[in-house]
C-alpha cells in the first residue's frame, strides 16, 4: 500500500501534465482541506463507546474519589459497629473483593476510552498536518510571487536609471550670489 507522499507526487504529476502551476495553486486554495475531527468522531459513536467515555470521566474526577472514599468508610466503620453481626469483619474480604472487582471492570473501561481518544488525535494531528501543508504550499509561491514582484521592480528601476541618469542624480544646486 503506497502511504500519503507517494500518492500526493503521483497525483500531482498527473495534474501537472493537464494544468498550470497557478491552477494547481488556485484549486488548492480554493479546495477545503481542514475538517472539524470531533464532528467526524461524534458520529460514529456506539453505546458502549459513549459508556465507557462516561465512565473515564466520571472515575477521574474528584467526585469519584470522594464518594469512593465515602463509601469505603461507611463500609468500614458499619462492620466495625455491628461487631458480631458484621456482614465483613474486620479483614474486610468481602470489601477487598468489591475492589477487585471495580478495578477489573474500571481498567478495560478507562483503556476504551482513551483509545478513543488517542484515536481523535491522531486526527486532529492528521488534520493539522494538512492545514499546514497547504499553507506552506501556499506561503511558498507568495515568496516566490514577491520575490518576482521584486526582482521586476529592480529591473525596471534599472531601465529607468540607464535611461535618465538625471532622474538618479539629485540637482546641483546654484550658486547664490554673496553681494545678495
Amino acid at each position: 500500500m503506497k502511504n500519503n507522499k507517494e500518492l500526493i507526487s503521483e497525483i500531482l504529476k498527473d495534474i501537472k501534465h493537464d494544468m498550470t502551476d497557478e491552477e494547481i495553486l488556485a484549486l488548492l486554495a480554493g479546495s477545503k482541506i481542514s475538517i472539524n475531527p470531533a464532528k467526524e468522531s461524534n458520529k460514529k459513536v456506539s453505546f458502549g463507546q459513549r459508556a465507557a467515555d462516561a465512565i473515564a470521566k466520571f472515575a477521574g474526577s474528584w467526585a469519584f474519589i470522594g464518594s469512593f472514599v465515602g463509601v469505603l468508610l461507611l463500609w468500614m466503620i458499619l462492620n466495625i459497629c455491628l461487631a458480631a453481626n458484621a456482614f465483613d469483619p474486620y479483614p474486610f474480604i468481602l470489601l477487598n473483593l468489591v475492589l477487585s472487582c471495580v478495578a477489573a471492570i474500571q481498567a478495560p473501561l478507562i483503556m476504551m476510552s482513551q483509545n478513543r481518544q488517542e484515536e481523535k488525535d491522531r486526527r486532529r494531528a492528521e488534520n493539522d498536518y494538512k492545514v499546514n501543508l497547504k499553507t506552506e504550499i501556499l506561503i511558498e509561491d507568495l515568496y516566490k510571487k514577491v520575490n518576482r514582484i521584486l526582482a521586476r521592480q529592480e529591473a525596471i528601476l534599472k531601465r529607468l536609471e540607464a535611461d535618465r541618469p538625471s532622474l538618479t542624480t539629485a540637482p546641483k544646486p546654484a550658486k547664490k550670489d554673496e553681494n545678495e
